[in-house]
């Protein structure tokens, strides 16, 4: 006699269900879940962080020397002081968001561990839902929201960007790029070269060049850096007086915004001079006989790209001793014992380290789906950068280039909170962005313009972005000075937003 089995499907996980899921615990996530609480404490709402812990890009980049490359009176919040020195450690960084969750009793809102995959929109519930595992231990996961907020950063923590030179599978020594920096990565008394000469290899190179036996920084093209001491004049001051700590770092953050504004708006009007100060600035730190005009005179205008802060002047301290060097040329091909250039000199190395930047990260690489339609992000026209036509109840947070991300993350916070209050006090469980009538003919251009600024991952990932517009609603402006104003002042009811009650009915507000 036989016997037919049936094997029963594993039952779905049943959902929880939130106000508001914030996807990532980094600077963003952290910072979004203190305002929530703080303008709309009747919301419930919860973190969901793949990794072990808070801190994002604090947490995963574990490479000798690494640093903020913005100070920390604008980088850190708003509502908490900072009182260390301006240029902090990944170390610093995670105690101060430590203090903050701790503080306010943030943890119990976080889950650690927990890995979305995917997220779908239902118009016939009215609500978004993500799936994922555990990390832990690979057990499906399911929760609901009503609001999904996307603070997950803007790059692939996973992997970095390395391009693919020819030769490489000759090489006979260690290949390492620094966002998966090895934790038995011997260097000590070794020959190290540096691809790369931005924000990461300027951190790198100071930190390791002490215990290398030489290390060689080979850049395609030269970037401009600014010095300074890893120290604010004003706060020391202000604190000898005995000054409140909450009043410090408010006047010494404004302080910083006013100069870095003058500096930003003289680098569009007066580009030669401010090129011509950040190189002389450079050249006062080296040899007087070093050819400062092949590997520190860029090709591009000042903020093109992302200024490197050099805190006191510890990349060009390590060029003056001799432990490293600027070498300035192209890659030809990866030999066996090295890289050999376009020149035809051959730089020998036992490992080499690709400090070339970041894979862009749309949305997490999250699959998503609005009624049961693939979401092609790549299709839609943003809204002041951080919402998007056709997509629901979604908002991301994108920082800034020329100032600090977290100046952004408060802003929108604020504006996060103040839409959800709108929202309730409406009756409206709904809020989709779309092209008002007077945008029929608006020109649709790549997410920003290449001319204003035009780092590789950028340029490398602009056709997954999303479209903007020639008007200020439909732009990611990268003006802080601009937006601090704009954005509180952005009114709901300007035909952007379609709210739409419970009953279905909607309504441009």
């Amino acid at each position: 006699m036989s016997r037919t089995a049936t094997i029963a499907e594993p039952n779905p996980p049943t959902a929880e269900h939130f106000d508001v899921l914030i996807v990532g615990a980094g600077i963003s996530g952290v910072g979004g879940a203190y305002h929530l609480t703080q303008q709309c404490p009747e919301t419930s709402f919860v973190i969901l962080e793949t990794f072990e812990s808070f801190g994002g890009t604090w947490l995963t980049h574990t490479y000798p020397g690494i640093r903020s490359d913005s100070d920390l009176y604008t980088f850190g919040y708003r509502f908490k002081p900072w009182t260390g020195a301006p240029i902090a450690t990944a170390a610093e960084i995670l105690k101060y968001m430590g203090e903050v969750i701790d503080d306010n009793d943030l943890g119990r809102h976080i889950r650690y561990g927990h890995h979305i995959a995917a997220a779908s929109w239902s118009s016939a519930a009215n609500r978004w839902t993500i799936e994922g595992t555990r990390t832990g231990t690979g057990e499906a996961f399911a929760i609901t929201a009503d609001f999904l907020w996307m603070c997950q950063g803007y790059y692939r923590h996973s992997e970095g960007y390395t391009p693919q030179w020819a030769g490489m599978e000759r090489y006979a020594g260690t290949i390492v790029h620094p966002q998966t920096w090895p934790a038995d990565l011997d260097y000590a008394g070794k020959d190290v070269i540096v691809i790369g000469s931005g924000a990461t290899a300027a951190t790198l190179v100071p930190a390791i060049a002490g215990d290398c036996n030489h290390v060689t920084v080979l850049q395609r093209s030269p970037t401009y850096f600014f010095t300074g001491r890893n120290q604010n004049e004003l706060a020391d001051t202000l604190r000898e007086l005995e000054i409140d700590e909450t009043w410090i770092h408010e006047i010494v953050r404004r302080k910083i915004l006013h100069d870095q504004q003058m500096i930003t708006r003289l680098s569009f009007e007066q580009p030669e001079f401010v090129a011509a100060e950040l190189i002389n600035g450079v050249k006062a730190l080296l040899p007087d006989d070093y050819d400062v005009a092949t590997h520190f005179t860029p090709r591009y205008r000042p903020w093109r790209q992302r200024l490197a802060f050099v805190p006191d002047g510890d990349l060009f301290q390590g060029i003056s001793s001799g432990k490293a060097s600027m070498v300035t040329d192209e890659i030809e091909t990866f030999t066996e014992r090295g890289i050999r250039l376009s020149s035809g000199e051959e730089l020998a190395a036992d490992i080499i380290i690709t400090a070339t930047g970041f894979n862009l990260s749309v949305l997490g690489d999250i699959e998503f789906t609005i009624d049961d339609q693939p979401l092609v992000f790549s299709d839609t026209v943003n809204y002041r950068g951080m919402m998007f036509t056709g997509v629901p109840n979604m908002l991301w947070v994108f920082g800034y280039f020329r100032a600090s991300w977290t100046l952004r993350a408060d802003l929108i916070a604020d504006f996060v909170c103040r839409l959800l209050n709108h929202m309730r006090a409406e009756g409206a469980t709904k809020v989709t962005v779309a092209l008002r009538p007077e945008d029929d003919d608006m020109p649709l251009l790549p997410w920003i313009d290449e001319e204003n600024f035009n780092p590789g991952y950028l340029m490398r990932g602009m056709h997954l972005l999303p479209k903007r517009g020639d008007k200020p609603e439909w732009q990611h402006t990268q003006d802080y000075w601009t937006e601090k104003v704009s954005l509180p002042a952005a009114r709901l009811d300007d035909g952007c937003l379609v709210f739409e009650a419970a009953d279905g009915g909607a309504k441009r507000r």
